[in-house]
């Protein structure tokens, strides 16, 4: 039955992708029987082209989307380049892998709180300078989405570090520091000669995920990104959820139009780096070894730790905004403190907890079932996937949400499951599933093979052995897989509003919505409960394994991830 679990895996990834898509293509040329739509049109196309501020919706996501991602890129090569192997490095190290976990709306929020004209850091400035008011400053949905790519930066950081981290011991970095150091390279040179060119291969599949999800992300967008007019997946998200029903065919279309955007970002970029790749072989033969690299190093220093600063700052003042009672502007912290706002939200704090649970437990055990399953496959047959199979991995993250969303609900309604848990499930682990194979494949992969085989020539059995000889080994790997993927689906906004039709109210879909009522205390709530949730998984993942291997000190080793 193992055999199974493979093709099981890909029809779960890509089989909603596909069809959502199907059923985003078709509505987008006037094909939908449900809503009327019975002959092929290009009505659609016309009613998008008609609506104002389309293409200022489309410069803003292709050029936010893009300027996010190089920024976020280039930030991380510098670090690594300059700090690798230093204390410093491995103390960011330790501050990043837990911001990973935080939403990216947890994020967004925290930044809000901290750069709006009447944010923490302008009480900051207030105290040095005099200032009695806020300052009168476009700073939250800035026409330009400065503000939007600030925030995408900030997150998107801690994802490419830990993909790089991965992609660096393939590169044996130690031993090539060492041989570039005594040719005279300064640290930074050396490594962008002699060490990115062997690991950008190994990490552009997570670049090209974040390139995606910059150029279409609505979330994030909503809270930070501007509004007149928003970027593209913002007002799409708006024709699908107006009452006229005949706005689903021109917001079909405008997805399809979203998925070209992403498209034609991503043809930018890999055009990017074979301009790259030919200057650099170039200067890989120049000879220049720019030895005194200390105010770079200390620029890239900087940057990181701004970026991890700004996402640990902005989580204290949602915390301190939760509870806060009355807080003036510029004082720097509130006049008193108070919990009635818990107190009287209780209720549906706990059922929007509930609802949550309901929808990211079952999506994250069916994704580990699957991918355990996959990952057995590989042992009992020898064979491990290639590339062409990672792209399919990534299909999810590669392909923006807002195109086949819709195309998704269309697909659950034709099936009996529209507006249903089961429903909401399935999207969210379309999501899930690749996260949870990134962080439990290598673990996997990594362990020692002599265990299994001792126990296979004790008598045991192959099930017999993963249940008992693997599993355990892999009981920490497996509980991090799963806290990563409970972190993911925590983060999802839109599979759970689309797909649910809003009858599943998230921390995370309550939280983006109260972003347009400007209500603080209420947003600092349900932001703070987006980054308990993940944190209490990776919480239980640390204390599980060390309960139950207390008194067994040999599993420490096989324990890590």
């Amino acid at each position: 039955m193992l055999r199974f679990f493979p093709i099981l895996t890909l029809v779960f990834m890509v089989g909603p992708v596909s069809a959502g898509l199907i059923g985003t293509v078709l509505p987008s040329f006037g094909i939908l029987p449900a809503l009327g739509g019975d002959g092929a049109s290009l009505a659609p196309w016309r009613a998008l082209w008609a609506q104002p501020g389309l293409w200022p919706s489309v410069r803003l996501s292709l050029i936010n989307g893009l300027a996010a991602t190089l920024i976020s890129v280039a930030i991380v090569m510098l670090f690594c380049a300059a700090w690798q192997g230093t204390r410093v490095f491995r103390s960011v190290q330790r501050l990043l892998s837990p911001i990973l976990s935080v939403p990216h709306a947890t994020a967004a929020f925290g930044l809000a709180f901290l750069i709006a004209p009447s944010g923490w850091m302008a009480r900051l400035v207030a105290q040095v300078v005099g200032w009695d008011r806020p300052p009168e400053l476009v700073i939250l949905h800035d026409p330009l989405g400065i503000a939007m790519v600030v925030g995408l930066v900030t997150k998107e950081i801690p994802f490419l570090f830990l993909m790089t981290l991965a992609a660096l011991p393939q590169a044996d970095t130690e031993r090539t520091a060492q041989v570039t150091a005594s040719l005279g390279y300064g640290r930074i040179t050396g490594w962008f000669k002699a060490t990115l060119p062997r690991i950008y291969p190994q990490i552009r599949l997570p670049v090209l995920a974040v390139l995606a999800y910059s150029t279409s992300v609505v979330d994030v967008a909503i809270i930070l990104g501007p509004t007149t007019p928003a970027p593209l997946a913002v007002r799409i998200l708006g024709w699908l959820s107006d009452p006229d029903l005949a706005n689903r065919f021109m917001a079909s279309s405008g997805a399809i139009l979203q998925l070209a955007i992403v498209l034609v970002a991503m043809a930018v970029w890999l055009a990017g780096e074979k301009i790259v790749g030919v200057m650099g072989r170039h200067a890989i033969v120049d000879g220049q070894r720019l030895a005194h690299d200390g105010l770079l190093r200390h620029a890239g220093a900087v940057l990181a730790i701004v970026a991890v600063g700004s996402v640990i700052l902005g989580l204290v003042v949602l915390l301190i905004w939760s509870i806060a009672g009355f807080w003036a502007f510029p004082d720097m912290l509130p006049r008193n403190f108070s919990l009635r706002l818990w107190a009287r939200e209780a209720e549906t704090i706990g059922d929007s907890l509930g609802v949550t649970l309901m929808i990211g437990v079952p999506s994250v055990i069916l994704a580990v079932a699957l991918v355990l399953g996959c990952l057995e496959t590989e042992i009992r047959t020898g064979l491990t996937p290639k590339k062409r199979v990672m792209w399919l991995i990534y299909l999810p993250l590669l392909v923006p949400q807002i195109s086949f969303m819709f195309g998704l609900q269309v697909f659950f309604t034709l099936v009996g499951l529209e507006r249903t848990l089961i429903s909401v499930v399935l999207a969210h682990l379309v999501f899930v599933l690749p996260y949870v194979f990134l962080s439990l494949s290598d673990p996997f992969r990594a362990l020692d093979p002599r265990y299994g085989q001792t126990a296979l020539c004790l008598g045991a059995s192959p099930t017999r052995v993963f249940w008992q000889v693997r599993l355990p080994l892999l009981t920490r790997a497996v509980l991090t897989a799963m806290a990563v993927g409970f972190a993911v689906t925590v983060g999802q906004y839109l599979p759970t509003l689309l797909i649910g039709a809003g009858r599943f109210a998230t921390v995370t879909t309550e939280a983006v919505a109260l972003a347009a009522g400007g209500d603080r205390r209420m947003i600092g709530i349900y932001g703070l409960l987006q980054m308990m949730l993940p944190f209490a998984g990776f919480a239980f993942a640390l204390l599980i394994p060390a309960v139950l291997f207390a008194k067994r000190r040999g599993m420490e080793g096989n324990n890590t991830i």
